[in-house]
């Protein structure tokens, strides 16, 4: 019994390429810095713009606006707290050009909620993201 619910608990990884909700995007999300997991675009429905690659437009620094949306790093930091629940991470949103605070929980085994929020967790906005392949692809 306890071997099964250990091989159970090891599918509820966010470790995949998961779609939002609106499914304007793809994401890869991966381990970046020891058991730490970051996530980058992998791919956008609407890639170009006026025939270019989409640039990171809104982004506050100006240094950063030509850079392209595609393989952009835009969750940062989440370890494992638990419950299987990835916290203390950050998540950057290419429309708005902020940055929040984030958690990942798996709630099934291609199903999870990502939250991004101001402060404490229990004010802000979540999503629930589809997994729509398990294999990552290249760093």
């Amino acid at each position: 019994m306890l071997f099964g619910t250990c091989a159970w608990a090891q599918k509820m990884s966010p470790i995949g390429v998961w779609t939002n909700e609106d499914g304007k995007a793809k994401f890869e999300i991966y381990k970046c810095s020891g058991d730490k997991l970051c996530g980058k675009i992998i791919s956008l429905r609407e890639p170009n713009r006026n025939g270019k690659p989409k640039m990171d437009d809104n982004n506050p620094s100006k240094s950063l606006r030509n850079r392209p949306l595609m393989g952009l790093e835009f969750l940062k930091g989440f370890e494992y707290e638990g419950d299987n629940k990835w916290d203390d991470g950050t998540i950057y949103d290419p429309e708005s050009g902020k940055t929040y605070s984030c958690y990942m929980k798996m709630i099934g085994k291609d199903k999870m909620e990502v939250k991004g929020y101001i402060g404490i967790s229990l004010i802000g906005r979540a999503q629930t993201w589809t997994r729509v392949d398990d294999t990552a692809s290249t760093k």
